[in-house]
């Protein structure tokens, strides 16, 4: 099948032409004719199956055949939990639009309000928005969804995950009752399950198994370390490896990303941390850093990592477990792209094996487990068998010896904050800052009796050449913290 079989309109064809597209991916062939249709739809799909030109080709094509009339309300909405994916929705939408003529706004939390006053004034035809500020305009009566035609949920089980329910309800209820609702979910049970029956009217379901967008290009390994000094040691290894370019390592907290950034910045490593207390001009230099090669290791949280696009990704490395199977596939998405290959490593603790077995279960293929001479785990991790999948990861770990690369540095650091992407207890205030938990030598370290390993010792700077960071990549404590990407 070919995009020209799923009767798109002439400038749509020509702008994937020029593009390099030729043939939709197993969400698109599904989805694109059900919304032409203008059936709602209820589709589960994973990251890297380009679901997002499965909605916004239908939505560009009302444009491509409508009467050329401009009018203020605009007619296409889409939601989306987080500030960069919202980018990566707008990007998508100019590079297939690129032939027709329609306007575009984004209506972002932590973005100044005048371009976006200013383009709420004018013609408007497509809204990508993050909830919390579309319900700040909505309170203010500056923009009228009552012309909705097509609300499009991406990624809805991540915008309920940060609290997003009430404001999505709110949303939907401002729009007409006869619109159309598109909405692509990772997980659809329980409360997901609940709020897509409420939004959509007899729609067509499309469900991608992870089985079907398994990223064959990216090599999977685990290794188990006894405890967080022995992790730290790992990734410490791992880092020297010279074929690592650009890695995303994941972390539980924002306070961890922070610490752990730190940490790798005093030893001289180009690193930089991402998460949602941020303000997003330090959020979009951190990323223009990473792009351009100036930041070459990011450390983020699930949240902040959602819908970052970033070419040259050539190793994710988890730090922590994600707490949600499908997030571990997100998260290794943002590797091995383009038909590039990746790797992803996932760093485990006994305690994790229940969480490692959800994984397994959920991609249905075991992760194959590594040690390194001289940093071998203590006893070996015993875990169940994954539903279906192969591998060689129940046949005995790999051994792998030392490397060159980045260099690392030797030291942990101990952090106290609780798991998870989002603070826990009361909301702070919105120029409350959350201080980062100190980066400092456990005192118990040295009576361990650290294993020795093979990777070769950082290379010495100068203590000023160590200490120089620019501008983008410190820590910013006093900007402004949120609770949630609004």
């Amino acid at each position: 099948m070919s995009f020209s079989d799923l009767s798109l309109d002439a400038s749509l064809l020509r702008a994937l032409t020029e593009a390099g597209y030729s043939e939709p991916t197993p969400i698109q062939a599904q989805a694109i004719p059900a919304a032409l249709e203008g059936h709602d739809l209820i589709a589960s799909a994973q990251t890297g199956t380009g679901k997002t030109a499965a909605f916004m080709l239908p939505a560009l094509q009302r444009f491509a055949v409508a009467s050329g009339d401009r009018r203020r309300a605009p007619r296409v909405l889409v939601l989306t939990p987080t500030r960069e994916l919202a980018a990566q929705v707008m990007d998508a939408a100019h590079k297939y639009g690129r032939f027709l003529r329609f306007t575009t706004v984004s209506l972002l939390g932590g973005m100044p309000y005048g371009p976006q006053l200013r383009a709420l004034g004018g013609p408007l035809d497509l809204v990508v928005a993050t909830p919390g500020r579309l319900i700040d305009h909505l309170d203010r009566d500056r923009i009228d969804l009552s012309k909705i035609e097509v609300l499009v949920l991406d990624e809805a089980d991540r915008m309920l995950d940060l609290g997003f329910k009430e404001d999505v309800e709110r949303i939907a209820e401002a729009t007409p009752a006869g619109r159309q609702t598109l909405l692509f979910t990772a997980t659809l049970d329980g409360a997901m399950a609940r709020l897509a029956a409420e939004l959509t009217r007899d729609a067509v379901r499309i469900a991608i198994e992870p089985t079907q967008t398994e990223q064959l290009n990216i090599e999977q390994r685990l290794h188990v370390a006894d405890d967080l000094a022995h992790k730290h040691r790992l990734l410490d290894h791992l880092l020297n490896d010279e074929t690592m370019d650009r890695a995303i390592i994941f972390s539980a907290t924002k306070r961890d990303a922070d610490a752990l950034a730190e940490r790798l910045r005093d030893a001289g490593l180009p690193a930089a941390a991402l998460h949602g207390d941020m303000h997003q001009t330090l959020r979009s230099r951190t990323l223009a850093r990473l792009r351009d090669g100036r930041v070459r290791l990011l450390v983020a949280t699930d949240v902040a990592a959602r819908g970052i696009d970033v070419q040259g990704i050539t190793h994710v490395i988890n730090f922590d477990l994600p707490k949600a199977a499908e997030d571990y596939v997100h998260r290794i998405g943002r590797t091995g792209r383009a038909g590039r290959s990746g790797i992803a490593i996932s760093l485990a603790s006994y305690a994790d094996v229940r969480q490692l077995e959800r994984i397994e279960r959920y991609t249905g293929k075991s992760i194959e487990e590594h040690v390194i001479e001289g940093l071998e785990p203590s006893r070996p991790l015993r875990r169940g068998r994954p539903g279906g999948g192969s591998g060689r990861g129940r046949g005995g770990p790999r051994r792998e010896g030392g490397g060159r690369g980045y260099g690392a540095p030797r030291e942990g650091y101990r952090s106290s904050a609780p798991r998870g992407d989002r603070p826990a207890g009361e909301r702070r205030s919105e120029g409350e800052a959350r201080p980062a938990a100190p980066w400092r030598p456990r005192e118990d370290d040295a009576a361990r009796a650290p294993r020795e390993h093979t990777a070769r010792p950082f290379a010495h700077r100068d203590d000023a050449a160590r200490r120089r960071r620019s501008e983008g990549e410190r820590r910013h404590d006093g900007a402004p913290r949120r609770y949630r990407e609004d």
